[in-house]
């Protein structure tokens, strides 16, 4: 049983890295696709994901679990306001990355696990320990250095930490698969794709005018969107939730990495300072999740070890 669970936590970290480092890459593949306009690389990623989801729904068999949502109103609904931030989400990223802004995109996806924890205490009225507020506080005043010396919020590393904050929280009210879940999300994109397709794209409404191999990026969008999906969903089946989440850094990492030494975009010392205060802020959350966990662990054990009153 133990080789098992050692097996399965092998495979679980390697799922879960191949997962995060797809998505901290995943500019690189924006980038060569910077012609186009950002609307457009939005409507091909609904069109060719929505492709391969249906090819992993009907080969994983998870038509029953489609199914089961639609006949539930209250979860159709909620999954339609998912799919529109998820749509949002995606747009202003692609735009970021082809704009120079995937310095502050990174800095989003920093501030996001700060994000769902504020939301957590805010909404679903969990506690907020000690540690944790103060990292959220050392996180604010990172976001307000910014502030002060531009005189503007960092809006799209705000604007993408929060849609992405409010999208999981609302994916954690209704009892859908990722898979399924994402299937339907852009299932119910796809009418406003074809319209936009039909009647306003420029750029890419006629693959006939189009190089092969612009064709075949446009077409990959599908995989890109997909495959750290199905990564970071078998490592959720093979590792602890909670040590899933150290991964979630990986990403961001790579796009700030990305970001300065590959695209040179500038980072001045304002920036520098901000991305200081939420890497602090990360530290103690890291920290204070690490010492919980493990405070956890040590009563489970201790009470399995205790002997049950006669």
């Amino acid at each position: 049983m133990s080789q098992i669970n050692d097996t399965q936590t092998r495979s679980g970290v390697f799922f879960a890295l191949a997962a995060y480092t797809m998505w901290g890459f995943a500019p690189i593949y924006f980038k060569t696709l910077s012609s186009v306009p950002a609307i457009e690389v939005l409507m091909h990623r609904v069109v060719w994901s929505l492709l391969v989801l249906v090819v992993l729904i009907i080969g994983l068999k998870h038509i029953s679990k489609v199914r089961q949502a639609f006949r539930s109103i209250k979860v159709m609904k909620t999954l339609f306001i998912a799919g529109l931030l998820l749509a949002l989400n995606w747009l202003l990223f692609i735009w970021a990355v082809n704009n120079n802004y995937l310095l502050e995109a990174s800095l989003g996806y920093y501030i996001n696990p700060l994000i769902n924890v504020f939301f957590g205490r805010l909404f679903l009225g969990e506690y907020l320990r000690l540690l944790q507020k103060i990292a959220v506080g050392v996180a604010i005043a990172g976001v307000l250095v910014l502030l002060v010396s531009y005189g503007r919020l960092p809006w799209i590393a705000l604007t993408l930490a929060v849609s992405f904050s409010i999208y999981g929280l609302l994916r954690k009210q209704v009892a859908v698969d990722s898979i399924p879940g994402l299937f339907i999300e852009t299932l119910m994109m796809l009418p406003a794709v074809v319209i936009y397709w039909i009647f306003f794209a420029t750029y890419s409404n006629d693959f006939t005018q189009l190089d092969t191999s612009l064709i075949i990026l446009l077409i990959c969008a599908g995989i890109v969107t997909t495959a750290p999906l199905l990564c970071f969903t078998a490592a959720a089946r093979r590792i602890r939730y909670s040590t899933l989440g150290f991964f979630q850094y990986i990403g961001p990492s790579i796009m700030f990495c990305l970001a300065t030494f590959l695209y040179n975009e500038p980072l001045t010392q304002a920036r520098l300072i901000t991305f200081i205060f939420v890497w602090s802020a990360l530290g103690l959350f890291t920290y204070d999740s690490v010492r919980n966990y493990r405070q956890q662990r040590k009563h489970a054990k201790l009470s399995e070890n205790t002997p049950e009153p006669s």
